[in-house]
């Protein structure tokens, strides 16, 4: 899929306007708190998802002189192709809550939205992802495989809420012991749903992996080398079936019973899993550094785009925000030139580094103002 044009009214500091990029790499580049991260707000927020940036839906229509609060409404308008047709959708943010228009249909809410515009955002704080601990790994393969898969997110959903009334129930029972006979009836249910969270996660890294080292060779110029591999804490073997997951689930379950007990809550499971990023074989969150932990969660990233591409069948949009910084020329020149067959929007600071381009669009902006300009 790609996009095709792009208008805004009253979004952010943005001036109102259209903006036609091409079907290949935009550059949109300029100083700081010019617009250009809220160019790509706009764009991830047709995915049905919040804005990337943690921001409420109050907070993005333009604050207006002499206003103490933000305005009552914004608007985005996206033309693009995908599904194999032309469509078209528009986005109303008005009094906190966020409505539709999918192809002249009305939509009680941006969500609705989902599905019909997908996109993969690399922002600096996905930086955390090889920085921080598990929890952000986690968060990056569910989240990754609710876009791949719908029906994950609901599986994922009734995991938790069971993980949490098992756990509500080990609380109990320090006071009412009686109540430990219906443990194993919640120890059944969770291993049943905690095997299919790690047997989905396991396939997805399984697909990630070829394409990640791919690219992130294509990135180094075959000077390094990246992979991943999931890590659950359930030790279920290095391949394994949903049965053998939900077994050895079962069993963990019941060897931790007397230390989930004294502390209250349920120590192993799919809520304690992990990604493991290795370069050159050694722990890239230890060792690597500031550039090459760049590089790696943007190796993550692209293919992260490349499964959702193989398993939907529609190529999505990457968004790359503040990418460049840290990256020496070489890395640079793969994201500008070498990115073929999907759109990318790409916003950096240097006019040096927009030089670099050799085909495609480029955007400045300045004080909200998108100006086109010839590469």
């Amino acid at each position: 899929m790609h996009i095709t044009r792009l208008a805004t009214e009253n979004f952010r500091n943005l001036a109102d306007g259209e903006l036609y990029p091409c079907q290949g790499v935009n550059v949109i580049y300029g100083g700081n708190a010019q617009g250009k991260t809220n160019l790509l707000e706009g764009l991830w927020l047709f995915t049905g998802g919040h804005s990337f940036r943690g921001a409420k839906d109050g907070e993005l229509p333009r604050l207006l002189p002499g206003q103490e609060e933000n305005s009552p409404r914004a608007a985005l308008t996206l033309d693009f192709y995908g599904e194999g047709r032309e469509q078209n959708a528009a986005l109303y943010i008005e009094n906190g809550r966020r409505s539709s228009v999918i192809n002249g249909v009305k939509k009680k809410t941006g969500s609705a939205l989902v599905g019909k515009v997908r996109a993969v955002i690399f922002s600096p704080e996905h930086l955390l992802l090889v920085k921080e601990g598990p929890a952000r790994r986690r968060g990056f393969l569910d989240g990754a495989l609710c876009q791949q898969k719908p029906g994950y997110a609901g599986l994922l959903g009734v995991f938790q809420r069971a993980l949490l009334q098992r756990n509500a129930l080990l609380k109990d029972m320090v006071r009412f012991p009686e109540l430990g006979d219906t443990l194993e009836v919640w120890d059944a249910r969770l291993a049943k749903l905690g095997g299919e969270v790690m047997t989905e996660r396991l396939g997805y890294v399984q697909r990630l992996g070829p394409k990640l080292e791919e690219i992130y060779n294509g990135i180094s110029k075959g000077k390094e080398a990246l992979s991943v591999s999931y890590a659950p804490s359930v030790r279920a073997g290095g391949a394994f079936t949903r049965a053998e997951a939900e077994q050895a689930f079962l069993q963990e379950l019941g060897r931790t019973r007397r230390s989930d007990m004294r502390a209250g809550f349920t120590t192993a499971g799919p809520h304690r899993d992990d990604l493991e990023i290795t370069l050159n074989g050694v722990s890239a969150r230890a060792y690597g550094s500031q550039g090459q932990q760049r590089s790696a969660v943007l190796a993550l990233k692209l293919a992260e785009a490349g499964a959702l591409s193989q398993m939907t069948g529609e190529t999505p949009v990457v968004l790359l925000d503040d990418v460049m910084s840290e990256l020496d020329q070489s890395r640079q020149d793969y994201l500008l030139n070498h990115l073929h067959g999907r759109q990318v929007f790409l916003t950096c600071c240097s006019p040096e580094t927009v030089s670099l381009m050799e085909t495609g669009r480029r955007f400045r902006v300045e004080a909200g103002e998108v100006f086109p300009e010839e590469v």
